[in-house]
Order: C-alpha cells, then structure tokens, then sequence
C-alpha cells in the first residue's frame, strides 16, 4: 500500500497516510482542508543500508579483485 503525504491547509501541519489507492479519491473529498504534497521516493542501495547481504559469489569476485590490486580498498562486505 503506498504512503501519502498530505498537508493541512489551514495549519501547514503535514503528515503521512497509508492507504489504498482506491482510497483516495473519497479520502480527498472527504478532506477538503487537505492537499496532498508531491515528492520524490527515497531510494537506497539495499546492500550500503544493510538490510541485505550481496551474494557469496560476489564477495569472491570482490576478494580476488583485492588480492589483485595491492593497497585497494574494496570492502569485500565480511
């Protein structure tokens, strides 16, 4: 379900809201003190965040290349 953020016209306060988005268009016209804000998504590398681990292939790759190149400072992610 995606997340909207909305903002109040009379205060400015924004906030964010979960739901359908079929939901949305009676969301609206039931809010008319409410306009939604436009924003760009965040995206993230999922392997620098660490919620997830690259391959055991690609740390091999990233090993070999180390002991390749003397001084190198590739993380091999151990």
């Amino acid at each position: 379900m995606p997340t909207y953020i909305f903002r109040d016209k009379n205060t400015d306060a924004r906030f964010e809201k979960m739901m359908k988005i079929s939901e949305l268009d009676q969301y609206r016209l039931d809010n008319p003190h409410l306009e939604t804000v436009i924003q760009a998504p965040g995206f993230s590398d999922p392997v620098r965040v660490g919620r997830m681990k690259p391959s055991d292939g690609f740390r091999e790759v990233l090993s070999k290349i180390k002991e390749g190149s003397p001084g190198s400072q590739i993380n091999t992610f151990k």
